[in-house]
């Protein structure tokens, strides 16, 4: 279904990831960056940012969204702990009209994934049972539970910062 501008409402859920990977690809080309996506199969990294030399000087991970009443990313206990200076994640909301991106060095994401996942499951579920642990995680502009280091609005600190990844 279009809107009136044209554009397709809602971008079909399998095509969200692609989208976000090649929205982020335009954005940093638009900056004067180098990127090229790696071979299928390369674990944790959908891009690289190179540099005059054509050397790899960052890997992005992409995570892409398009609708969800969170507002928040899937993620995966692996995420916690992905670790690396040279990692990043790019954070795509392609709900609003023009997406919204949060650049974020990986190790900032690992904690927050792990911490909320933590606090998750010490907090009781549906009519107070417990959670059970499970390989899915999410990660969210705002959480329902107080999360130190991250208040509500943690996430505007990494909002457009393409400048971080060319340091």
């Amino acid at each position: 279904m279009k809107s009136d501008s044209g554009l397709v409402a809602k971008i079909p859920t399998g095509l969200v990831g692609a989208a976000g990977e090649h929205f982020v690809m335009f954005q940093l080309y638009r900056r004067g960056l180098m990127v090229g996506q790696p071979p299928q199969g390369v674990a944790d990294v959908d891009l690289l940012v190179l540099d005059e030399k054509a050397d790899i000087v960052k890997s992005i991970q992409v995570k892409a969204r398009s609708k969800g009443a969170d507002g928040g990313w899937h993620m995966k206990a692996k995420h916690e702990k992905l670790k690396n200076p040279r990692l990043w994640f790019v954070f795509v909301d392609m709900e609003p009209a023009e997406p919204i991106c949060y650049v974020m060095p990986s190790s900032v994401v690992a904690e927050i994934v792990y911490l909320s996942h933590r606090i998750w499951l010490e907090l009781p579920g549906v009519n107070g049972r417990p959670h059970v642990d499970s390989d899915i995680r999410r990660i969210r502009p705002k959480y329902q539970f107080e999360i130190p280091g991250f208040p509500d609005g943690w996430m505007d600190q990494y909002r457009e910062r393409w400048d971080l990844l060319l340091s």
